[in-house]
């Protein structure tokens, strides 16, 4: 199949933009003393920072990240509501570690029980919440595992909803970046928990342990862990102008540690790089020539935005191109491959999607079929 390569324009605005753009030398990245620690992008999932973030660790309450996931779906899902009144069982009650304080027999609103774990990181309430959901917290545990499979959490295993130690129970810095990607992409209302300082409930007032919401404005999330094996860890995210970035702190000294060192990540991202939109989906990158069709040209686009992270101030040093095929015949349905779109950042690749039909184009009457045959010829 012949291939036609088309250059595409980035956009002029943004080339102009950065011309002007100063240009700093990016330095090393922080480096501390943690086991592992990630810095990603949250438009692209472009990895910015990286120190032993494939290693496995105990995630501690880190865990209940992907526990809230499992909550929102259900909530998108209609199979519980913020109002349900969730009864409170004795093994919940006797849990250990951190509590929201629910009492045994009694009916907390859904809505308690999700700010008692996003905010006081209670696993009282984690465990309740599991227990409406699937009946018991191993059920639950195995959803858990369940979705960390669709989201190509490759390193994590799930053994309960709190992060109490448990030998199979493991993640990695990059997949808890991975799900907080996920978590704020899919629910970006329900992530809005996570920037409330404090939440009171049986008249104990508790505030959140994640220090960085009163340090950095732009800190909105996201979950602190602790236990005596998996040390101090921090799960953060910050957005500043049009760019977001997600930092994961795994195995920090100290609660001081895992704040300034997750602070001197985002620092770093937000300085030195920046996020780019090149394309949204659906938008026309390209019109091949098809044949035989009832349209002589198809329509070739992305099904998703497409971003980039690079250095700022650099944006002239991308380039766009696509290739596609230039014997494209009807029939072609809508989603249909047809090439790629590559991107590069100084001659190297960085980025590749794929080019879809945004619209299907049946085959023509027999009239068109006749002449775009002899045309070929």
């Amino acid at each position: 199949m012949k291939l036609k390569t088309v250059i595409l324009i980035l956009g002029l605005v943004l080339v102009c933009t950065s011309v002007y753009a100063q240009r700093s030398p990016i330095p090393t990245a922080p480096k501390f003393g943690a086991s592992s620690y990630i810095l990603m992008d949250f438009a692209s999932g472009d990895v910015l920072v990286d120190h032993n973030s494939r290693e496995r660790v105990e995630p501690a309450s880190i865990t209940k990240i992907m526990t809230a996931y499992i909550v929102y779906r259900a909530l998108k899902n209609d199979e519980v509501r913020l109002d349900d009144q969730v009864l409170i069982s004795e093994k919940a009650w006797r849990s250990v570690g951190s509590r929201t304080f629910v009492e045994v027999g009694d009916r907390v609103s859904l809505e308690d029980l999700l700010l008692g774990m996003v905010v006081q990181s209670g696993n009282d309430a984690s465990i309740a919440l599991a227990e409406h959901i699937a009946g018991t917290e191993d059920s639950f545990a195995s959803m858990m595992n369940s979705h960390a499979a669709q989201l190509g959490l490759k390193d994590s295993s799930f053994m309960n909803v709190t992060g109490l130690p448990d030998p199979a129970h493991y993640t990695t810095a990059y997949d808890i970046a991975l799900l907080s990607r996920a978590m704020i992409r899919e629910f970006p209302q329900e992530y809005e928990r996570y920037a409330q300082k404090e939440f009171t409930y049986n008249n104990i007032k508790q505030y959140n342990r994640n220090r960085l919401l009163w340090r950095d404005g732009t800190v909105d999330g996201i979950k602190t862990g602790f236990t005596q094996a998996a040390r101090y860890c921090l799960a953060a995210s910050a957005a500043r102008e049009d760019m977001r970035l997600i930092s994961v702190v795994m195995g920090a000294d100290s609660p001081h540690s895992r704040m300034v060192n997750s602070q001197a990540l985002l620092n770093y991202g937000f300085r030195y790089y920046q996020s780019h939109k090149l394309y949204q989906a659906g938008q026309v990158l390209s019109e091949p020539r098809i044949w035989q069709g009832e349209l002589k040209h198809v329509r070739l686009g992305l099904e998703e935005d497409l971003f980039v992270v690079i250095p700022r101030g650099q944006f002239e040093n991308l380039k766009a191109v696509s290739l596609v095929p230039q014997d494209i015949v009807a029939p072609v349905s809508a989603g249909a491959q047809f090439g790629t779109v590559k991107i590069s950042f100084k001659d190297e690749e960085i980025a590749e999607r794929p080019l879809i039909a945004l619209q299907a184009n049946p085959r023509g009457d027999l009239w068109r079929q006749i002449v775009d045959f002899f045309a070929k010829i």
